[in-house]
């Protein structure tokens, strides 16, 4: 699973090997080295995970943590050269997923990523969805539009639910193909087209809810 990821962290030295080890992984790192850029790009809604450095100019990592938490629910793991019990039980009350001191182990730095994006995929994935007057029940396998229920089939229910749990955030054609058909994308395959094309009748009434980005995938807007 290619992972987009964002350091906030103001050693440079660091934040450069770590976009190196990344990418050697097979993700995408990208840095900033203050709070208030930080909190600007983590809001974005393009990130997976946050890494989180405590000590920032600007802006600290608790207030950036604290601020960005009335924005977006995206997972963050805190990094600090303090070590306190109290700064760690601040960090969490705070809405951190996991804090690491420093220095760090990256492999251990990884596995914790992986594991934070486990729970919070198992926690989203029992949760309804709503976006506008769209409205999915995970459990049931239902949608509901303004109130009444809309006849999806199995695939445009699985692909709607992707789209939505990604709103805002390009979903490339590779990861909904390996997703819904678990094999890689084929630049002549066009039935993801035909689910989508299918799926946007159903739903948006002349609304342009499901947005290609051409050459990359799809997007499904936010609403406004």
């Amino acid at each position: 699973m290619h992972l987009s990821l964002l350091l906030v962290d103001d050693d440079k030295e660091l934040s450069g090997m770590m976009k190196e080890f990344f990418a050697g992984a097979g993700h995408r790192l990208d840095c900033e080295y203050d709070g208030r850029r930080g909190l600007a790009r983590a809001a974005s809604g393009t990130y997976d995970l946050v890494i989180l450095d405590v000590m920032l100019p600007v802006m600290d990592g608790f207030g950036v943590l604290q601020q960005l938490r009335r924005r977006k629910d995206v997972p963050v793991i805190l990094l600090t050269a303090r070590v306190q019990h109290h700064d760690r039980i601040l960090g969490l009350n705070a809405g951190a997923d996991d804090y690491l001191p420093k220095p760090f182990d990256p492999d251990e730095l990884l596995a914790r990523i992986r594991a934070v994006l486990r729970r919070t995929n198992a926690a989203k994935g029992s949760r309804d969805v709503t976006i506008g007057d769209i409205r999915i029940n995970a459990a049931r396998r239902e949608v509901w539009i303004a109130g009444s229920p809309a006849d999806l089939t199995e695939m445009e229910f699985n692909l709607l639910e992707i789209l939505m749990r990604s709103a805002g955030r390009v979903v490339s054609r590779d990861e909904l193909t390996l997703a819904l058909f678990e094999r890689k994308a084929s630049p002549y395959d066009r039935i993801l087209d035909v689910h989508v094309s299918h799926l946007r009748k159903k739903l948006e009434g002349g609304r342009s809810m499901i947005r290609t980005i051409r050459g990359v995938g799809y997007v499904f807007a936010r609403a406004a």
